[in-house]
């Protein structure tokens, strides 16, 4: 019998692989994790930590999701980390077609409110359960060149969330984000290396965030006080950009 059963999107590379890591290693939990072209990782993952289970699931697919949305209530578990997402466009607002927010939207915004939709349905009739939602730094300071639509997304979501926290908060159910500052991933492989350092340079401790220290912030808000509903931690070493 497990403690909890925690369900991580996007858990098998990046941060999510490190959110994985971090709460697996309390033998009391059970992790789920989906992923989509990470397989090799997710077979590793699972052979390391017996207390895991990958889940394909590819955002980009609205069947698989409305599929995976259902099955939610099979899987019963007590906490969901919103943390997939499928990429995102790198390029000047003004050069964008609107067609392309839309379709971001539909990638990477709708499959966290169905899978959120279904959880909150579960969750409000055992009247107990907690969402931790990765956003980023950039929707709290200035923004990057060429993230608007990587932005707008993460401060829709941002507002969403607060919304789940307040019409549940009745039933037990605790909704707080992570808004951490930029971290080497493969999201951002393709950031331009001279950014990078400047980013490095403008941060108080001279070096960039490391996804241990975001799945840390995850593994607390999954077992802080429940008087701690509604947050958005920021993560930026008190940076003025992300």
């Amino acid at each position: 019998m497990f403690e909890k059963i925690i369900l991580v999107t996007g858990g098998a590379s990046g941060l999510g692989l490190a959110i994985t890591k971090r709460l697996a290693q309390d033998s009391s939990n059970f992790i789920y994790f989906t992923y989509n072209s990470s397989e090799k990782s997710a077979v590793e993952l699972q052979e390391s930590l017996k207390n895991t289970k990958g889940i394909h699931l590819d955002f980009r697919d609205e069947d698989a999701v409305d599929q995976f949305a259902d099955r939610l209530f099979a899987l019963n578990p007590d906490v969901l980390v919103n943390n997939g997402l499928t990429g995102f466009m790198q390029s000047h607002f003004h050069k964008l077609n609107a067609s392309e927010f839309l379709s971001s939207f539909k990638f990477n915004v709708l499959p966290v409110i169905k899978i959120t939709q279904s959880f909150i349905v579960l969750s409000r009739k055992r009247k107990s359960g907690r969402i931790v939602t990765i956003l980023s730094s950039s929707i709290i300071n200035k923004p990057p060149i060429g993230w608007s639509e990587y932005c707008a997304n993460k401060s829709y979501l941002h507002m969403i969330s607060k919304s789940w926290a307040t019409e549940n908060r009745a039933f037990g159910i605790i909704s707080n984000c992570i808004s951490p500052s930029f971290m080497r991933t493969n999201l951002t492989k393709a950031i331009d290396e001279r950014l990078i350092a400047s980013y490095i340079e403008s941060n108080p401790n001279n070096s960039l965030l490391d996804e241990k220290e975001v799945a840390d912030a995850v593994h607390f808000f999954v077992f802080a006080s429940p008087q701690i509903n509604g947050t958005n931690l920021l993560i930026n070493a008190a940076s003025d950009i992300i």
